[in-house]
C-alpha cells in the first residue's frame, strides 16, 4: 500500500493505492499552514480506508512549497556565489539578469574567480588558491552559510568546483553548498542560476522535510517517504533536503503520470483543470514531454528538466463577465467556496456557469437559476474554445491525439473538444496528481559533450549510463530495477567531427528500505 499526496495552491489531494488500484481518496482545501492541510488529508484517507498504519509501505509527496518560496521571495537564505571562469565572462557576472527583488533577497554576494575548463578539458585558467581563500574569508566575514559554486563546463569536469567546495568546507564546516555540476546540464549561466536557487532554499528544505516527517510520525507512519521531482520521478527525503529545486513543476508532472495510469494511454494530451489555471501537457512514452526551452522560475532563467506545460487562465474559479464573453484569467482561486454564486458569494465564476447550464449539481443551483440563458451558453462555449486553442498549440506536429481530462475543474468541459481525437474522463480524475505521486519511480540523468574520436560511442554511453545510474541510486532507486529510458545524441556544430552532446536518463523502482522516516 502506498499513500500519494499532492499539495497544490487550492487543494491538497491524497490517495491510498494498492498497486495500481485506488483504495480511497480525498481532496481538502490547502491551508495557510500547508502542514495542517497535509495532516487533514492523511487523517481522512486513513480513517476512510480503515487500514492499520502498518499496511502503508511508503508515502510520496508532491509539493509546491519550494516553487512558491521562489515566486513569493520568501524563506530565501543569503547565498554566496563562487564562479570559476575568469578571464572570460567578465561582462556577464552572476545574477546579471535576475529581477532586483529576488537578487536582493538572495543577496548579491558574488565572487568571480580564475579557473574552469573548456569542453575538451583544457583549462581556461589555472586555479588561484590565494584568490579563492580571499573570497572565502570575505564570505565568512559576512556570515554567509549557503553557497553555490559554478564552473565553466563543470558537467564535463567537476574538479574545479570540487576544489572550491573542499576549501569552503574546511573554512566553514557548517556551510550548505550546491555545486552546479550536480544538476548535470550544460549552459553556464542557467546551470549557475539553478544552483543558486537550490542553495538559497537549503535551510527551508530542511524545515519542510522535517515537517512532512513529523506529520507522518505523529500518525505512527514509520515507512519511507519520498518527494516528487519535476521529471516524474522521486527523491528520497534526504535527497530533497540537498536538492529542493528539483521539485519545481512537479505538480503538473504528477497529473500527467496519474492520467497515464488511469487511462493506460502513454501517448496523449493531458488537460489538468484546477481552480485557477488549466495546465496542458503531452505524454510521450508514459512520461511528460520535456521542454527544450529555457525555463524561468520566478523570473530567473534555469536549465532544469521541466515538463513542457502550457498554463492557460481557465479554472473553476475563473471570473466570468456579465455577458459571458470574457472568462479569466483572473480567478477567485481557493476562495471559490466563499465567493462563487452557488456558494452564497457575489462573484460569477466558471463553476457557476456549469451549474447554471444543468451539467453539474454543485452548491445551490437556485442561486444561478436567474442567469440569462444566452449568457450561460456564450460562457460555456467560450470555455471550450479556450481549451481547444490550448490543445492545438500543444499538439506534436498538429497530429490529432486523445485528450485526458483530469483535475477538479474538469467538470468545466460540457461539450465536444474539436481539437481532441477522443476525450477521456477517467474515474478518480480529480486526484490524478496524487495518483501520479503515488506511482512515481526514481530516475537519474547525465549529460556531457563527448568526441567519439577520443572516446568511442559505446564507451561514452556506458560511462554516462553509469553516472545516471549512480544518481538514481543516490535518489533512492533499487539497483536491480534500473533501466535506460532515453538516450539523446545531438551533433555539436563547429566543434570537430563526431562531437556530440550526449544525454542519458535511467529510471527504476523504489528501494523502499532506503529512506526510513526518522525523528
Amino acid at each position: 500500500m502506498r499513500i500519494g499526496i499532492d499539495v497544490g495552491g487550492t487543494h491538497t489531494d491524497a490517495v491510498i493505492m494498492d498497486g495500481n488500484q485506488v483504495i480511497t481518496s480525498t481532496k481538502v482545501l490547502t491551508s495557510a499552514d500547508v502542514m495542517e492541510g497535509v495532516a487533514n488529508a492523511l487523517d481522512t484517507i486513513l480513517s476512510d480506508s480503515g487500514l492499520p498504519v502498518s499496511a502503508i509501505e511508503s508515502v510520496m509527496i508532491g509539493t509546491t512549497q519550494f516553487t512558491n518560496a521562489i515566486i513569493e521571495r520568501r524563506q530565501l537564505a543569503p547565498t554566496g556565489v563562487f564562479r570559476l571562469n575568469l578571464p572570460s565572462g567578465r561582462g556577464l557576472p552572476p545574477m546579471v539578469d535576475w529581477p532586483d527583488d529576488i537578487a536582493e533577497a538572495v543577496g548579491r554576494h558574488t565572487y568571480t574567480l580564475h579557473g574552469g575548463k573548456l569542453y575538451d578539458g583544457w583549462p581556461i585558467a589555472e586555479l588561484d588558491p590565494d584568490e579563492i581563500d580571499r573570497a572565502i574569508l570575505d564570505a565568512k566575514a559576512k556570515g554567509l552559510k549557503n553557497f553555490a559554486i559554478s564552473s565553466a563546463f563543470s558537467p564535463m569536469d567537476p574538479s574545479p568546483e570540487a576544489y572550491v567546495e573542499a576549501r569552503l568546507r574546511a573554512a566553514i564546516p557548517e556551510a550548505k553548498i550546491t555545486c552546479s555540476h550536480s544538476f548535470g546540464r550544460l549552459g553556464l549561466m542557467e546551470r549557475e542560476n539553478a544552483a543558486i536557487l537550490n542553495a538559497t532554499l537549503l535551510h527551508f528544505a530542511e524545515t519542510v522535510v522535517s515537517a512532512f516527517l513529523t506529520a507522518l510520525r505523529t500518525r505512527n507512519l514509520r515507512c519511507p517517504v519520498f518527494i516528487s521531482q519535476n521529471d516524474g520521478t522521486l527523491m528520497s527525503a534526504d535527497f530533497v533536503s540537498a536538492f529542493p529545486a528539483l521539485t519545481f513543476a512537479s505538480g503538473p508532472t504528477n497529473s500527467l503520470r496519474g492520467a497515464m495510469l488511469l487511462t493506460g494511454l502513454e501517448e496523449a494530451i493531458v488537460v489538468d483543470i484546477g481552480g485557477t489555471t488549466s495546465d496542458i501537457g503531452v505524454l510521450q512514452g508514459g512520461f511528460p514531454r520535456e521542454s527544450n526551452a529555457v525555463i524561468e522560475v520566478g523570473g530567473v532563467r534555469t536549465n532544469f528538466r521541466m515538463p513542457d506545460i502550457q498554463a492557460i487562465g481557465l479554472g473553476g474559479g475563473s471570473l466570468v463577465s456579465a455577458d459571458g464573453e470574457t472568462i479569466g484569467p483572473q480567478s477567485v482561486g481557493h476562495r471559490l467556496t466563499q465567493d462563487g454564486l452557488i456558494f452564497g458569494g457575489n462573484t460569477l465564476t466558471a463553476t457557476d456557469i456549469v451549474v447554471a447550464s444543468g451539467h453539474q449539481k454543485i452548491g445551490n443551483a437556485a442561486a444561478v437559476a436567474g442567469l440569462p440563458e444566452h449568457v450561460v451558453e456564450t460562457a460555456r462555449k467560450n470555455m471550450l474554445t479556450i481549451l481547444d486553442r490550448g490543445i492545438d498549440m500543444m499538439k506534436p506536429g498538429a497530429v490529432q491525439m486523445p485528450v485526458i481530462l483530469v483535475g477538479g475543474g474538469s467538470v468545466l468541459v460540457t461539450g465536444d473538444l474539436t481539437a481532441a481525437k477522443q476525450v477521456h474522463r477517467p474515474e478518480h480524475a480529480g486526484v490524478a496528481n496524487a495518483i501520479g505521486a503515488a506511482i512515481a519511480q526514481v530516475g537519474g540523468e547525465s549529460e556531457k559533450i563527448v568526441s567519439y574520436q577520443t572516446l568511442p560511442r559505446d564507451a561514452a554511453i556506458a560511462e554516462l549510463t553509469q553516472e545516471a545510474r549512480d544518481r538514481a541510486l543516490g535518489a533512492g532507486a533499487a539497483a536491480e530495477s534500473l533501466r535506460t529510458v532515453d538516450i539523446e545524441e545531438t551533433e555539436v556544430p563547429y566543434m570537430g567531427q563526431d562531437t556530440m552532446r550526449l544525454r542519458i536518463k535511467v529510471i527504476g523502482d523504489l528501494a523502499v528500505t532506503s529512506a526510513e522516516t526518522s525523528a
